[in-house]
């Protein structure tokens, strides 16, 4: 996150908590998914049983914070509460384990992609707010996420039209390195050739249209689910190992 647009050495900020670390006895390192940026900052004494701001401090959730600037890591002098999606996924460990995935893909996005910052926050919170309501498969939410964030980052896929020269579709084959589908005279080897129902569900993930998400078979969720993790590997140009705890229904 840029500090240049702060004339003084605090500020307010919202933002979604990330992750936690402890340091020392009674400090923890919180890293903050702000609508500017990624934030790592101090939280001095919160892993006392006395602190206001422990439970506040917990992954995931939404706060309104203010921090003072240092010389490596900012400090959060206060924390108020905005929205408590952390206690809720908590108790849901599927639900948990997306959250980590997301957390770790939005971290990694946001290190290279420093133009769309308030979009990839507004996306992630959408996300987890969606999460926290278990209206939505988890894994879902999470193939669903990852398509848009990389379309934020400038990675969008096509499932309608050929990545190659355009045509409309529908397609049956898929290039994951293209990005999407493509026509008979634009196949390369390699391509995939998955059934039209997960292509149809990739565009429903990407649209975030989840009636015919919730439509969907295990087939075409594992599928996808596979495509779309192959697809985030290839742009990111290394796996994302939180993915692996994700538990698929």
């Amino acid at each position: 996150m840029s500090r240049s647009g702060f004339a003084s050495k605090s500020y307010h900020t919202r933002g979604l908590v990330l992750r936690t670390h402890k340091l020392g006895e009674a400090d923890r390192i919180i890293t903050l998914l702000t609508p500017n940026g990624i934030v790592r900052a101090v939280a001095k004494g919160v892993r006392r049983t006395s602190s206001r701001m422990g439970a506040t401090l917990e992954p995931f959730m939404e706060v309104n914070a203010l921090l003072v600037m240092g010389r490596n890591l900012d400090i959060v002098s206060q924390a108020q509460l905005r929205n408590p999606y952390g206690q809720l996924l908590v108790m849901d460990y599927p639900s948990y384990t997306v959250a980590n995935a997301m957390s770790e893909i939005a971290e990694r996005l946001l290190e290279t992609d420093s133009d769309s910052t308030l979009q990839q926050y507004q996306l992630f919170h959408g996300a987890i707010a969606l999460l926290s309501k278990q209206r939505v498969d988890s894994g879902a939410v999470l193939d669903s996420y990852i398509l848009r964030a990389l379309s934020v980052a400038g990675w969008a896929p096509s499932f309608t039209n050929c990545v190659r020269c355009g045509k409309p579709g529908p397609h049956q084959a898929l290039h994951v390195q293209l990005g999407g589908v493509v026509c008979p005279e634009c196949r390369p080897s390699g391509s995939l050739s998955p059934h039209p129902i997960t292509i149809e569900y990739l565009q429903a993930l990407l649209e975030g249209d989840w009636s015919t998400v919730a439509q969907a078979g295990p087939r075409a969720r594992k599928q996808a689910a596979d495509i779309v993790a192959n697809y985030l590997q290839w742009h990111l140009e290394r796996a994302v190992n939180s993915l692996r705890l994700v538990e698929r229904n």
